[in-house]
């Protein structure tokens, strides 16, 4: 049953179901593993979604992401796809994904499913057939199978790493019981790379596509949308040292960002183009400037793309100040909107990474032993004023599951608990994403936070979380829950995402300061309190003092 709330909303946005709804959006990340456990076996599924849509809208979100829930053997949290047209047994059955797109859609709430185009499971059917077929085959054709190089192929086609750490090459036991051909995998030895220069690949995707958008899917996040064309003949590449695990730095990488992926995403926009509704595809490229990524969101090629630019900018007024300017200009050029994000599934928590005083590069995680671990009080600061400036600019922004909570990275999670590929792939060297994952906090008092009804959790929970739970912020006017609320209801009500940013001078250089629609927006990087410019404070990150805006705080305020 929806409340008449709700339902009021739901009318009241039945517009975004007609229009291009991911020009403004606030889409908010949902890890399934763990957001909810309705089953109790400590692994959250459709069906605790489903049970938690009313938060979601009381939240004031716009759609869910749905990080991958297909059919998979786990060994990367569900990135290594054995089946793309069915849902895996932990997370539940099509039927529980039909009916939670349906009570999401009832709530004026969008879906969007993770898509993994990139690479498969090595339990998917294709590779096993490959596995036992000749080399040159019609079944090795789908992945990048080669020859290795030296007098009996004993060494790897190149000298590539895979982004967990080791080589990205495997070598083949042939049918005869010979040492055969190598496989390439840029990520784990068990998500084999497509060939996507084989035109099997693309119309199978063309009939995935088909087969969400046909049950009501309302778009696609793209995982690794950079890395699916790498440069013809796989030249030697060696990546430095302090690159994050995605690339994102770097230039001219033979398995990033190559110009034949975008011949990709012309042929699914235009698949997209047949459904109503304004479907809508983001990408996931890490890439080195705003510039570079603009170009996934061509006209005619996909909606969104990810900002990572912006997601990995320092707490530092002008680098900040720099970096909106850059996005606004590139993907304004291009006729796309800026899409901000601070926080996801891969990448340490805002609520850590800020107070960082260690160089810490994207997917190597914190840990007991990392140098230059966060202080909690500035982490939480920082990361709530963080969030209120994105907020406030235009164009759409996603939220990553907890950081409505203020939920902090995991730090101390126990060795034999880790279970990112990263921190195997390199034996306990980088200590991965897990940090981020661990299932959230709903109620304080009860078995598991709330997040599963027997207190089972496939990461451990941290006991201090029990104040940061859902129930525990409901009613604290202070809470960062609450904060996050005020936040969507004034960015709606003053239409912020489909403003237009001016920015504002006088607040000194360690402020961030701009003017969007009658909301004053001014952040407060440094380290001395900054004068309030007149008018009525709508929403702020921390308290104001007597002097004005403290250190690590963000206000709006709306022109009387």
């Amino acid at each position: 049953m929806i409340s008449p709330d709700l339902a009021e909303r739901a009318d009241l946005h039945a517009d975004l179901f007609a229009s291009e709804w991911w020009r403004t959006a606030v889409i908010y990340q949902i890890y399934p593993r763990s957001f909810a456990d309705s089953s109790g076996d400590g692994i959250g599924d459709l069906r605790g979604v489903t049970d938690h849509l009313d938060d979601l809208a009381e939240l004031g979100v716009d759609a869910i992401w749905l990080s991958p829930f297909q059919r998979s053997p786990q060994k990367d949290a569900g990135y290594d796809v054995s089946d793309y047209c069915d849902v895996d047994p932990l997370f539940g059955t099509l039927a529980d994904f039909d009916a939670m797109l349906e009570a999401a859609h009832a709530r004026g709430i969008r879906v969007i499913s993770d898509l993994v185009p990139n690479h498969s499971s090595d339990q998917h059917p294709w590779f096993q057939e490959a596995l036992v077929t000749a080399p040159g085959s019609r079944e090795r054709a789908r992945y990048l199978f080669r020859d290795g190089r030296g007098a009996t192929g004993e060494l790897p086609p190149n000298n590539w790493e895979s982004v967990f750490g080791g080589p990205a090459w495997t070598r083949v036991v042939e049918t005869d019981g010979r040492p055969g051909q190598w496989y390439l995998h840029l990520f784990d030895a068990t998500q084999p790379d497509f060939d996507w220069s084989n035109d099997e690949v693309r119309e199978e995707f063309r009939r995935i596509l088909r087969f969400w958008l046909d049950r009501g899917v309302d778009g696609f996040r793209v995982d690794v949308a950079h890395g699916l064309v790498k440069q013809d003949g796989l030249p030697d590449y060696v990546a430095p040292t302090d690159a994050g695990s995605m690339g994102g730095g770097e230039s001219g990488v033979p398995y990033w960002g190559r110009d034949g992926v975008h011949e990709i995403y012309r042929d699914w926009h235009h698949l997209l183009a047949e459904y109503a509704g304004a479907r809508a595809l983001c990408a996931e490229a890490w890439l080195p400037t705003p510039e570079q990524t603009a170009r996934w969101v061509r006209p005619d090629e996909m909606q969104q793309a990810f900002n990572f630019a912006y997601l990995e900018t320092a707490w530092d007024a002008a680098a900040l100040r720099d970096v909106i300017d850059e996005s606004l200009a590139a993907y304004g050029a291009v006729g796309a909107p800026s899409t901000w994000v601070l926080s996801n599934h891969d990448v340490v928590r805002h609520a850590s990474r800020l107070a960082l005083t260690a160089e810490n590069p994207q997917g190597h995680g914190i840990g007991p032993d990392s140098p230059g671990k966060p202080i909690p009080a500035l982490g939480l600061r920082r990361a709530r004023a963080a969030t209120t400036l994105m907020l406030a600019l235009p164009g759409s922004a996603y939220l990553y599951q907890g950081e409505e909570l203020g939920l902090p990275e995991v730090i101390d999670l126990p060795a034999a608990a880790r279970q990112d590929p990263t921190w195997l792939r390199t034996h306990g060297e980088r200590y991965g994403r897990d940090g981020c994952r661990v299932p959230i906090p709903w109620n304080a008092a009860a078995p598991g936070y709330g997040f599963s009804p027997t207190g089972a959790s496939w990461l451990p929970q941290p006991g201090e979380w029990a104040g940061l739970a859902r129930d525990a912020q409901e009613s604290v006017p202070t809470s960062t829950l609450l904060l996050y609320r005020t936040l969507l209801a004034e960015r709606r009500r003053n239409d912020l995402g489909a403003g237009t940013l001016e920015w504002l001078g006088g607040f000194g250089t360690d402020a961030v300061a701009f003017r969007n629609g009658n909301v004053t927006v001014v952040a407060n990087i440094g380290s001395a309190a900054i004068a309030l410019p007149d008018g009525t404070v709508i929403a702020a990150s921390g308290p104001l003092s007597r002097r004005g805006l403290p250190a690590d705080t963000t206000v709006w305020i709306a022109q009387d």
